[in-house]
């Protein structure tokens, strides 16, 4: 396998993201772009999930789009249906935005419009793999929900027009996909991913909704070799306004720090820490998602001020 693969099928009521992430060389900016088949977060596919039961994935589109920085921030996410959707194995288009693998590189067109202020949000990523692992890991015992790391490093270009910025870094591009939705298979997870030198690391400790834990570290180290760990111990940092906890993990005795939080939502925080892991410290995005808080009423309620959703 080499690069994504936007063409797969998404059963009913299943989901499929692809996520790219990246931190800049000077570690003063980040970024987030997720293009979901079924967006697993919305709520105007759970509620057609409720009233209908096995929907068309296709008709719930979104690609998300963050940016991360001390004087540029911002934040898309608007939900179409399979109308503006066209995608093959080396294009995604939905909207005015669209994803595309040459072979080489991963180019992000984005035109969109931010919430919950309306401004244009427009620009272009490019992300050039460094490392094709060719490695899925099943997340559920029935292998319904799986997790390609699809290159877990490589070279990140960003040129935005709108707001205006231009810097380089290093990323990260994976996927995930299940047959069922996101919160009847698993109550949590955190997840992280980070680079200390040639090495990469990436933790998943996933609840599942039966009760069952799923924890686990990969290393990918500088020749592209994988190394299977136990997942570190858990680090419990001060959790966000909406106290979603914060939990990192890491080397016992060497205590995660925040350096930055992202996204702190009512169910899903999104964070820059600082831990250490096999004995080397490094930055890593990490990810915090509670998903018995998702399916709350409540936040239901909130969702489509974060993402409104056109035809």
């Amino acid at each position: 396998m080499s690069g994504p693969d936007f063409s797969v099928a998404v059963p009913p009521s299943g989901y499929r993201w692809w996520y790219l992430d990246g931190l800049s060389a000077d570690g003063q900016r980040g970024l987030t772009v997720i293009a979901f088949v079924g967006s697993v977060f919305s709520p105007y596919y759970a509620s057609a999930r409720r009233r209908q039961g096995e929907v068309a994935p296709e008709r719930f589109c979104a690609i998300n789009v963050a940016l991360y920085g001390p004087d540029r921030t911002a934040w898309a996410m608007t939900e179409r249906s399979d109308r503006t959707l066209t995608r093959s194995a080396q294009h995604f288009t939905l909207g005015p935005s669209a994803l595309h693998w040459d072979g080489t590189t991963l180019t992000v067109a984005v035109e969109e419009v931010t919430v919950p202020w309306p401004r244009r949000l427009r620009g272009e990523i490019r992300f050039t793999p460094s490392l094709f692992p060719g490695y899925s890991e099943p997340l559920t015992r029935d292998q319904a929900h799986l997790w390609t790391p699809i290159a877990p490093r490589g070279h990140l270009e960003v040129a935005f027009a709108n707001p205006a910025l231009r810097w380089e870094g290093h990323g990260y591009l994976d996927s995930n996909s299940g047959a069922t939705p996101l919160e009847s298979a698993f109550r949590q997870w955190t997840w992280a991913r980070g680079n200390a030198g040639d090495r990469t690391f990436l933790c998943y400790d996933a609840e599942r909704r039966n009760g069952e834990e799923h924890r686990f570290m990969l290393e990918f180290d500088g020749a592209g070799r994988l190394h299977r760990h136990p997942c570190p111990p858990r680090h419990g940092l001060k959790a966000g306004l909406w106290g979603v906890p914060l939990t990192v993990h890491g080397d016992e005795g060497y205590p995660p720090r925040l350096r930055r939080r992202y996204e702190d939502t009512p169910f899903y925080n999104r964070s820059e820490v600082e831990t250490t892991l096999q004995g080397e410290r490094l930055v890593m995005v990490n990810e915090g998602l509670d998903l018995d808080r998702f399916k709350s009423r409540w936040v239901q309620t909130l969702l489509p001020f974060r993402m409104p959703r056109r035809a």
